[in-house]
This record gives structure tokens, sequence and C-alpha cells, in this order.
């Protein structure tokens, strides 16, 4: 998409040769689609007759949210890095079908402003935008001025200073084993302007804590200016988010707070893999005319294991395990959690997204002082500044923190209740704010029923739940699950009815 537009940039401004070949390579691969999707599916070119459409980026970011959303209409707003030329995109939705109504071109993204920053914050790798943000409330916006500099919000939109980054002149690719890795985009005035930028794994001081809650400031302030301006034009109370940038969730708690929406979607998956699921419902309803007929409310869409196969997987490693039913089985895992002790939690099918979200999670006592200490000591080897978030049952969620609005999908932050800040000091951050998962009865009864027993134990309808593994991605299978318990200090691990525990 955007062809010509990317075509003059080239010629007015010049790229770099690393840039020119990923470019080029990835048009290829778009052309070459339907012979791929050919090979992948082991048919020939004559046997394949489906009709390949081609989906702009963001217009798949936007049908990913809107398309498969409650909401009969709604306010869109993606925001990303870039995908075809584009990094942001403003739209409304109405039945089955959405219209753009803006859009911010390469090479103005407040992706790229987060990803600069971070990686001037000595954090060079792709994801850890998510750290900086945990990193963020240690330090003061004292620098948002300066930041002002960097992101200017003087139209309706925003752009990007551009002597502070480099990609304009495009990234340097260089790539390893199909994978692209993209060299620094902030310029030598980030530092002129900030100061030297810190070496990965070197002392977080005051001036790094300082220009991270600086950054986090001033992209919750364009956040909010590019949201404002969309409310003026549709006039929608109801928003739908995706892209890498609708992960904030920081951001995200403050959209209710400070603008006029008052209800919000935001993709599980709001990331690139998301894309997946707005083309096929970009194509369905809006190129079809087919009418809206699912809400994804649930993001366990991923694989499932019956008790046969998490059985077969403890039997492989040689764990004896006890198959309780249900009466016996949650009250003895709350239990657990409630004494102090470490859970695998593994159930039903995998969640779609980078969160995980009760089916492969981690679960411990959200009441003990030293429960991140702990998780960070034996199992997950974390940064200390970066928060572990509370899942909380649904219905109580007004109880405890300051904001009820639902949270299935981990994606909004709340400032958690006064009184209630020290019952739940693991999963209180440093601002007096959580991340938290709503859990409803209806769309997760396992997990909901869970953390009931647990609530029953202690009176806190709340347990700290963390990713099911250390560094890997998060566990798919029960084979990875039962490798992820062998090899950390988990206490306990529950695939579906089978309890395992260390002393068994």
């Amino acid at each position: 998409a955007h062809l010509p537009r990317k075509v003059l940039r080239a010629l007015r401004h010049g790229v770099r040769p690393g840039f020119v070949r990923h470019r080029l390579g990835n048009m290829a691969k778009i052309r070459d689609v339907r012979t791929e999707l050919g090979v992948a599916l082991n048919l020939s070119p004559e046997a394949l007759r489906a009709e390949v459409h081609h989906v702009e980026h963001h217009k798949a970011h936007a049908a990913s949210a809107f398309f498969v959303s409650p909401f009969e209409d709604a306010a869109i707003l993606s925001v990303d890095g870039f995908g075809d030329f584009t990094s942001t995109m403003l739209a409304v939705g109405r039945g089955s079908r959405l219209e753009v109504l803006d859009r911010v071109m390469f090479p103005h993204s407040l992706g790229i402003f987060y990803t600069a920053v971070t990686q001037w914050l000595g954090f060079p790798k792709y994801g850890d935008e998510g750290k900086v943000m945990g990193l963020a409330p240690y330090g003061k916006p004292r620098h948002v001025e300066k930041m002002r500099e960097v992101v200017c919000l003087d139209g309706p939109l925003f752009e990007l200073g551009l002597d502070y980054f480099t990609h304009q002149r495009g990234l340097d690719v260089t790539w390893q084993a199909g994978t692209p890795s993209f060299k620094r985009v902030f310029s030598e005035r980030m530092e002129e302007r900030f100061g030297r930028a810190r070496e990965p794994g070197s002392e977080l001081t005051e001036l790094y804590e300082d220009v991270a809650a600086s950054m986090q400031a001033m992209l919750e302030e364009a956040y909010l200016h590019v949201l404002d301006g969309l409310w003026r034009r549709t006039g929608i109370p109801r928003l739908c988010l995706a892209g890498g940038v609708a992960l904030n969730a920081v951001a995200n708690g403050l959209i209710r707070l400070r603008t006029p929406f008052e209800e919000i979607y935001v993709q599980p998956a709001a990331g690139d893999s998301g894309t997946a699921v707005g083309a096929a419902f970009y194509v369905w309803n809006q190129v079809l005319g087919r009418p809206r007929g699912y809400v994804m409310e649930d993001a366990g869409t991923g694989p499932g294991y019956s008790d046969d196969e998490c059985a077969a997987a403890l039997r492989a490693a040689s764990l004896e395990a006890e198959l309780l039913g249900d009466d016996e089985l949650f009250p003895r895992v709350a239990g657990c959690i409630a004494e102090g002790e470490v859970v695998g939690w593994f159930q039903g099918r995998m969640e779609f997204g980078p969160r995980a979200l009760g089916n492969r999670s981690i679960v411990t006592d959200p009441r003990r002082h030293d429960m991140k200490d702990i998780l960070n000591a034996r199992i997950k080897h974390r940064e200390p500044f970066r928060p572990f978030a509370p899942s909380i049952l649904a219905e109580a969620t007004g109880d405890w923190f300051e904001q009820d609005y639902v949270s299935p999908f981990m994606v909004l932050v709340y400032k958690t209740r006064e009184e209630k800040r020290g019952e739940i000091p693991a999963v209180n951050h440093i601002d007096d704010t959580g991340r938290l998962q709503t859990v409803d009865e209806r769309v997760t009864p396992r997990y909901w029923r869970l953390i009931k027993e647990f609530e029953r134990k202690t009176g806190v309808p709340i347990v700290l739940n963390t990713s099911f593994n250390e560094n890997e991605p998060i566990v798919m299978t029960p084979t990875q699950a039962v490798d992820c318990f062998l090899r950390t200090r988990m206490d306990t691990l529950v695939l579906g009815n089978h309890m395992v525990t260390r002393s068994t």
C-alpha cells in the first residue's frame, strides 16, 4: 500500500541499502503470496482456487478490534511503529463497515518515538517497550518540555521532531536467520538534549528513571490528544483500539478519565499478530458484506489438551500426579496459593496475544510483600522494577480499584484504592496501580472458580498472575509446562485436573 508515496520519499531523501533490500524482499513475498500459500497447503497453483485479498496493515488492525468488538458502532484508533507506510489510523465503524478518517504517515510515529527513547534508555530488544512502561513510575516527569520537542502536537494529530531520529533515512536492517534486526533509531541529537545513552545492563540512575517517566507522560499526552480529535470527528462514546501502542496499558487506563469515551475494547493481540484476525474479518465483513456474528470476549483460542494428553506428559517425565475432581482440585490449589506456594496453572486453550490470562499462568498470593522477590529469584529472573499483574473477580473490581470498567485482556492500568493497597503489596506497583485482569465467571469459569476459592480462604478476590514461562515464550503444550516446572523452582503444577507437588 502507498507505493507511490514510498517511491517519492526514497527519491527525495535517499534510503540505506539494507532498507531497500528489506522492502524489495517484502514486496516480492506479498506479490507471490498465492504461490507460498499453495506450498504451505501442499496444493498446486491450479488447485488453489481461493481469491487472495491484500488488506492494508492498519485496516487489518482496525478490523481486528472493531469487527470482533461488542459494539454496533465505534470510533477506532490503530497506533504502532509502521505498517504500509502508516503509523496511525483513525476510523469509524458502523455495522459491517469501517471508514478511514485520517492517517499519520511515515516518518511520524508514536511507536518509533517510544522505541527510540527505549533504546536510549539501554533496552535495545524488540518488546523492551513494555519493560520501560514498568520503569516509568520510578521516575518523575521532569523532562516533558524537552519531550515536546521530540513529539509535536501543534495540529490535530502529531509530528516527530525528526532531528531526534534516524529512521527517516531508512531503517538500517541486518538479517539473522530470516529475522530483521534494526539498529538504533535515535540520533546524536537525543544524546545532546537528554544526555549520554545508557549502556545496556548498567545502573539505572535517576536521570534514566526520569526520562522514562517523561517519555510515558509524553506518549499519554499525544495519545489522548489524538483521541480527543477522534472524539470530535465521531461523537461516538465507544472506542476500539489496536496496534502495538494500544498495549500501553497505563495510557489506556487514562482514557475513560480524561476523554469523553465511555466504553473501550482493546484487541487482546493488539500487536501485529492480531492483523491475521483483522485481515480475515475485513474480507468477511467489509469486502464480502457478511453480517457480524462473533465477539472476541475470550482470548483462549489457541491449542487445548485433554487430561489424557496431560497425563502422558507427566508419565514421560516420571512425575507422579493426583487426578482430582473439581470439587477437590480448586480448594486444594487455592490453599496452596494461600500458603505461599508458587503454582503453575495450565488449563484449556492457550491465550491469543502477549498476556497469560489464567490458562497458561503462574499463580501466587498477592498478599505477600516478598512474593515479587520470590518469583524473580526462583523463576522469572526479571528486572526488579517490573510489576506483576492482579487477576480479580470481575464483580469485585470496584471494591479494590478506583475504576471498575472491565479489563479481561490485561490492557488497562487502574489506581488501587488507598485502603486496599496494603492488602495486596505483590501486585500494587510503586505508583499504587495494577495492570489488572478482570475475570468473568461466564467467560473463564475455571480461573474464576480458583480465585473464588482463594477469596473464601483469605477474603481477597485477587491472585497474582504472571505468564507460565521462565525466559522462553509462554508454554503451549503439557510437555512444555512440565519442562518449565522441572527447570524452575515452582512448588505445584496443575495440568487440567492433574496435580503435582514437589513432595509427590
